[in-house]
């Protein structure tokens, strides 16, 4: 089933945007403190973005869990909170502010960090004997933290991977799901039947205006670094960009061109639909995450689908089974002035075990902890298990955290739209361009 976090996470990159100037507002000294009896009765309130009745079900089972551990510690729920509410909570403290905060955008974490606005848990960690690196997977540590402050800890997943029509396969001749770029093209091709100036059913859908179709989840296959050393932009002097951008473009080409791409896209249904082009048979291949199946499972129960890790570059074909990684964050508000008694409960939330595998089975999404990505009590379903080990894949990968949120992220993404449509014809001086922009508008944000 499809869960509010993977609606909302459609919007992060925008919403990243919108934080800027006000998080700028926020010292982190707006009187909290850690000198708090964490033992004492205490009451902490905990916002979250949860709305589906499922949902808000399942987070109260886990607070109900974590109140039987810790009787003196009570907690006030507050569920539909969007992070522009967050936002000014943070600026604001108060009574009425939140103690701890979940948010579904992992792009505002460079904001949360630099701005102080969330507490960094480096130091409580050491405490409690939390070893992060060997906690959590690597691609959450790295979207959950900023230039070494670790302001937030993973709470749950998303990983995306190959879904694949096992009938076109079959009717194509297709063993089986692609392992490299090369077989994915080819299959793409192969998938596809054209119908006049249209499609009757496309390999898949490259352009980036498709759904989940974008620069960063493609680029993820590459292992791609984003910043150097010094935090600033290297989408111009790393080669994986370039190679990303012309392999999409180059699959663009084969299967029709923009314009026909373009055209055929508008027939699209809602993605989050029954009419998702994947689950009607428009396309045959599609990038998308693990609560698709669920979808399918609800709204096209006949469709015979199979699930596989993305292709990779055949350069890497030893890294098969990497993918994009994202997830939801929970930090404690600096301004909180009930931090220890906070930090009890993220703790519980982020590293028990049982409470991470419950969590994610009650709302379809992937643990975030290792412990948790490896019991046996995790939903055993064979598409699930699929971006399971995606995600416990060690070359697995994130959009690293930046002070401004993802703006760099949407430079990429323009960049794309302007190769694809040929309007940008050398790639390498858009992406030098891109770098420009990207270290002009960071160091704006300072």
């Amino acid at each position: 089933m499809i869960t509010t976090t993977t609606r909302a996470r459609l919007a992060a990159v925008a919403a990243a945007l919108a934080l800027p100037l006000a998080a700028a507002a926020c010292t982190g000294d707006g009187g909290g403190g850690s000198n708090d009896n964490p033992d004492a009765d205490v009451t902490i309130t905990f916002w979250h973005g949860w709305s589906a009745d499922s949902e808000v079900a399942a987070i109260q089972a886990t607070v109900d869990a974590f109140e039987k551990a810790n009787p003196n510690i009570h907690v006030n729920v507050v569920g539909n909170i969007t992070d522009d509410k967050i936002n000014q909570a943070l600026r604001a403290g108060g009574s009425n502010a939140p103690d701890v905060v979940s948010s579904f955008t992992t792009d505002n974490v460079g904001q949360f960090c630099t701005s102080g606005a969330f507490v960094d848990l480096g130091p409580l960690l050491d405490k409690a004997g939390i070893d992060p690196e060997s906690t959590f997977p690597a691609a959450q540590l790295e979207y959950t933290q900023y230039q070494g402050d670790q302001c937030a800890l993973p709470l749950l997943g998303d990983a995306y991977g190959l879904y694949y029509n096992k009938d076109a396969f079959a009717a194509a001749g297709i063993a089986g799901p692609p392992k490299t770029l090369s077989e994915f093209d080819a299959d793409a091709v192969k998938l596809t039947k054209t119908s006049g100036d249209t499609y009757s059913q496309l390999g898949f859908m490259p352009d980036y205006h498709g759904y989940e179709s974008t620069i960063t989840h493609f680029a993820a296959q590459w292992s791609p670094e984003y910043f150097d050393a010094d935090g600033a932009s290297n989408v111009a002097a790393d080669p994986a960009f370039k190679d990303t951008f012309e392999w999409q473009l180059g699959l663009v080409n084969k299967l029709g061109g923009y314009d026909r791409l373009e055209k055929y896209r508008t027939t699209f249904g809602d993605e989050f639909g029954a009419k998702n082009p994947f689950m009607t048979g428009q396309v045959a291949m599609a990038i998308d995450g693990e609560w698709r199946a669920g979808m399918i499972q609800a709204d096209a129960p006949d469709l015979n689908f199979g699930v596989a890790p993305f292709p990779v570059p055949d350069d890497q074909a030893d890294q098969y089974g990497k993918g994009y990684i994202t997830g939801t964050i929970v930090g404690i508000a600096s301004t909180s002035e009930k931090q220890n008694a906070a930090w009890r409960f993220v703790q519980f939330l982020t590293t028990d075990t049982k409470a991470v595998v419950d969590f994610a089975n009650a709302i379809h999404n992937v643990p975030s902890t290792k412990d948790a990505l490896a019991s046996p009590d995790v939903s055993q379903d064979p598409a699930f298990q699929t971006f399971v080990a995606i995600a416990s894949d060690p070359n697995s990968n994130t959009t690293p955290a930046s002070p401004n949120g993802g703006a760099y992220q949407l430079t990429l993404q323009d960049l794309g739209y302007d190769i694809e449509s040929g309007k940008q014809t050398d790639i390498q001086a858009g992406l030098e361009d891109a770098a420009h922009q990207i270290d002009t508008e960071l160091e704006q944000s300072k």
